[in-house]
């Protein structure tokens, strides 16, 4: 998956149990695994130069697992023996939760894994006692903005973007992800969407 990108491709079915819970350190490698398939529903949409690395660092990822700041999702029905197939990781940037990467494995998508680690960023984020979760992603992605829209989340003007954001997509047109296609979008903590009851 490109770095800072987020990637969701869900419609719930209450037939698929998953358990959430934190990450742990010795899952650094199946988290690459989960980030790498997700990527793939990227190609051929011209949105990711893949000859660059976009990868999330690695160094960074494992420091917010130790914090405690990565959550994943877990198939609970004896595939994959109950190994992560999701996972979501979020950061403070300029003091508001800030989702740095979204990913669930194509094979278990449309299932409402990708709702469900949303929440938990947004839950952390309200016991942090942050205002706002934020994000980068592809404005028009079906898994993309368009998921983040109907959970409550809403495209910052540019006028609106901090220092900060300014300065995340510099680094994302270094590793290749096509900016004039991505947008920084918002969420008021405690603002659900119109699709929060099915997280």
């Amino acid at each position: 998956m490109a770095i800072l990108g987020c990637l969701v491709d869900e419609h719930p079915r209450m037939s698929d149990v998953f358990s959430i819970r934190l990450a742990r350190p010795d899952e650094i490698a199946r988290l690459r695994e989960i980030e790498d398939e997700a990527g793939e529903m990227f190609s051929g949409l011209g949105l990711i130069d893949d000859t660059l690395d976009g990868a999330f660092p690695i160094d960074d990822l494992a420091r917010l697992v130790g914090m405690g700041q990565v959550w994943v999702g877990c198939t609970e029905d004896g595939a994959e023996n109950v190994r992560p197939v999701g996972m979501v990781i979020a950061s403070a940037r300029e003091g508001a939760a800030y989702v740095e990467e979204l990913d669930v494995m194509p094979k278990f998508g449309r299932r409402g894994l990708g709702s469900r680690l949303l929440t938990s960023v947004c839950e952390w984020a309200q016991d942090q006692r942050y205002a706002s979760v934020t994000l980068s992603t592809f404005r028009d992605v079906p898994w993309n903005g368009p998921f983040y829209r109907k959970r409550g989340f809403r495209e910052l003007r540019p006028e609106e973007w901090t220092p900060g954001m300014w300065a995340i997509r510099e680094r994302e047109a270094q590793h290749g992800l096509r900016v004039d296609a991505r947008v920084f979008m918002r969420r008021e903590i405690g603002k659900a969407g119109p699709g929060a009851e099915h997280d």
